[in-house]
């Protein structure tokens, strides 16, 4: 099967790994499950939250760059992540859990007839909720069994990626002709598009904007979208794909956790095509990931020079008791 098949991960720019963690592990209740550096600027940290297992699909990625501005929104960019929860009565929770913990919201709202619950971290990063109760499509994960957050209310992993574009026509005809979508539902201004299985977990939904100014990267943005496909034979085939309709890629880059192709499609848009392993447990045990700082066998070598020039952050959990928070009213 050549075809893209969902989402893999997306991953955005933070002003602090350190915030970044506290967020995601302790207010979100998603899983570290692997602590490591940007191989290609092996000072900065790059963080990877996901599912219990770190399946593909489900994982949310993190950058700290040195030094580098505040991002503002607008159009031309990848404007909002989306993570499913199991159930419409999940989204009451996550409500009552954003009030108690001065978390912004915009309350439950209903997108494609979908119910979602819009909401924004410390750096102004955009992000929702979306319930999969009578979702169909690509199966989600798992909740991370020892996180905060009770199973039945839990982030399981990716839902729509939300695209804000000034020129509609383009990223239409990219999505359809080049990557395969289909466009199957719009509202006004916004298309939802989808591949695949379908479902929340492989769906894009695109914003017709030529109002506001283009977007301007920095932290509280999004870096780049990643695609799942299957194995390396799958990357080649996207490889050739793409290149035929006269796109620069990257070529093949081994991520070590996954085998990578890089494409920019359209200004500022960036799609990472990434095969669905090897994966995240192949180098620290379930028990403790996410833990101790783990680099690929290429940057091992220079792993004393690494821990010199990243500051320490303590990760561990594995020795810590973390209650489930159920959040009555």
């Amino acid at each position: 099967m050549n075809g893209l098949k969902g989402l893999h991960h997306v991953t955005a720019i933070t002003s602090s790994a350190e915030k970044n963690y506290e967020f995601f592990t302790y207010v979100l209740g998603m899983r570290l499950v692997k602590k490591t550096v940007n191989q290609d600027d092996i000072q900065t940290y790059h963080l990877f939250f996901a599912d219990d297992k770190g399946s593909p699909g489900t994982d949310m990625t993190f950058f700290d760059f040195p030094g580098i501005p505040k991002g503002t929104h607008g159009t031309n960019e990848i404007s909002k992540t989306s993570f499913r929860v199991p159930t419409d009565a999940a989204l009451d929770y996550w409500v009552k859990r954003f009030d108690r913990l001065d978390v912004s919201h915009t309350g439950i709202k209903e997108q494609f007839a979908r119910k979602t619950l819009s909401f924004v971290d410390f750096d102004d990063q955009h992000y929702q909720l979306i319930s999969d109760e009578n979702n169909e499509g690509v199966e989600s994960g798992t909740p991370w069994e020892k996180g905060p957050i009770p199973n039945e209310f839990a982030i399981t992993g990716l839902g729509p990626l939300f695209i804000r574009i000034e020129k509609f026509d383009y990223l239409k005809e990219v999505l359809e002709k080049v990557l395969e979508f289909k466009e199957m539902d719009a509202d006004g201004s916004t298309h939802l598009f989808e591949v695949g299985e379908g479902g929340n977990g492989a769906q894009v939904i695109v914003e017709h904007n030529t109002v506001l100014p283009p977007a301007q990267q920095g932290f509280g943005t999004v870096h780049h979208a990643a695609f799942r496909i299957e194995d390396r034979a799958v990357l080649d085939h996207w490889d050739e794909r793409l290149r035929s309709f006269g796109f620069q890629t990257s070529g093949f880059v081994d991520r070590f956790f996954f085998k990578s192709l890089y494409a920019r499609v359209a200004p500022q848009i960036l799609f990472e095509f990434a095969t669905d392993g090897p994966g995240f447990m192949g180098d620290e045990p379930y028990e403790t990931l996410g833990e101790k700082l783990s680099l690929p066998p290429f940057l091992e070598s220079k792993r004393a020079q690494i821990e010199k020039s990243v500051r320490p952050i303590d990760t561990v959990r594995s020795t810590k008791e973390i209650q489930k928070e159920r959040e009555d009213a």
